[in-house]
């Protein structure tokens, strides 16, 4: 059968770090309130010249040379994002042309903090349905010019970067020994859309809006609905838990990620977490923290990963891979 195998990896972040000291100047917070209750100690703000185009083509570029592959070789890219440079055309096709590719096609992807991977899934749609050979997924924003930057319980937390996987289709012979996608699940329920949102939109307000959220509430439902998705593709995929060599989760809370990975039984040293350096950067989080970890030698080919996320509406998912 055909399946989807990563055959690259790239990331991209601005140049400026904002350390938590800075927002103690800003609002009434410090650098040990924002540690003990995120463990955030950094992010990367997008100056005036990067975008989420610049930063998603820079992750491309650097994906396609770790797969040794150029832009002539891809058939699509699915780009994940929350806050595209303008509101139409697609911020995909600005990175299509970024990248000099004029052929095939290129679209958006607006699943939030999931967007990442409901775009792997897509991509692995098109791949296995034979419609695309090799697709960039990537998953990049500048969350920063959603924030009220007056507002400590939201502003502190999030960050702007990008990063991006090289797909390609190979043969597997359908067992869970396969490189590749293995499995997916994928879920969302409007009812929470009040707990986390951005309070603008072409259609409403005619602004861009600021990001508004019930952290309560989140963090409330987080493990759970991790927890769902999580067992339901681990079940799909054949294995257990105990077998995954990797989780990487979406760097949202250090809290939430400590709890969800309790919960599921998966031992602290099998989780890769980066929050604490680059804040919550939405779509970008897991494929940002796949660049980490590959680079640290710490994902290695042949390894069991599994990747999970959770946003605003609120949807969520994740995926089982070997790498």
């Amino acid at each position: 059968m055909i399946r989807s195998v990563v055959r690259g990896v790239g990331s991209a972040l601005p140049a400026r770090i904002m350390k938590n000291a800075e927002f103690e100047t800003l609002v009434d917070t410090t650098d040990d309130w924002i540690v003990q209750r995120t463990g955030i100690r950094q992010r990367h703000i997008a100056g005036d010249d990067e975008t989420t185009a610049s930063l998603g083509e820079a992750a491309a570029r650097r994906a396609l040379a770790d797969a040794g592959l150029t832009p002539d070789d891809i058939d699509l890219i699915v780009l994940a994002t929350s806050t595209p440079n303008n509101t139409f055309p697609a911020t995909a096709v600005e990175i299509q042309q970024r990248l000099g590719m004029h052929h095939g096609f290129a679209f958006d992807m607006q699943a939030v903090c999931s967007g990442f991977v409901y775009a792997l899934t897509t991509a692995d749609l098109y791949i296995r349905g034979g419609s695309a050979r090799r697709v960039l997924v990537i998953g990049s924003e500048t969350f920063s010019r959603l924030l009220d930057w007056t507002d400590r319980t939201t502003c502190v937390l999030f960050g702007d970067g990008a990063g991006a996987l090289v797909l390609e289709a190979g043969e597997g012979a359908g067992t869970v020994s396969d490189r590749g996608i293995l499995s997916a699940s994928l879920r969302s329920d409007g009812s929470h859309r009040e707990k986390l949102y951005v309070d603008g939109g072409p259609s409403t307000t005619g602004t861009v809006g600021h990001l508004r959220m019930e952290g309560r509430e989140v963090f409330k439902h987080a493990v759970a609905m991790i927890a769902d998705v999580v067992e339901a593709a681990l079940g799909e995929a054949g294995v257990t838990a105990d077998e995954i060599d990797w989780f990487v989760p979406h760097q949202a809370n250090k809290r939430i990620i400590d709890a969800s990975a309790r919960k599921l039984g998966i031992a602290e040293d099998k989780v890769v977490t980066t929050v604490h350096l680059h804040g919550n950067t939405s779509a970008a989080s897991v494929p940002l923290a796949l660049s980490v970890a590959v680079d640290r030698g710490m994902i290695k080919r042949g390894d069991l990963v599994l990747v999970e996320a959770m946003g605003g509406g609120f949807t969520w998912g994740a995926a089982v891979l070997r790498w």
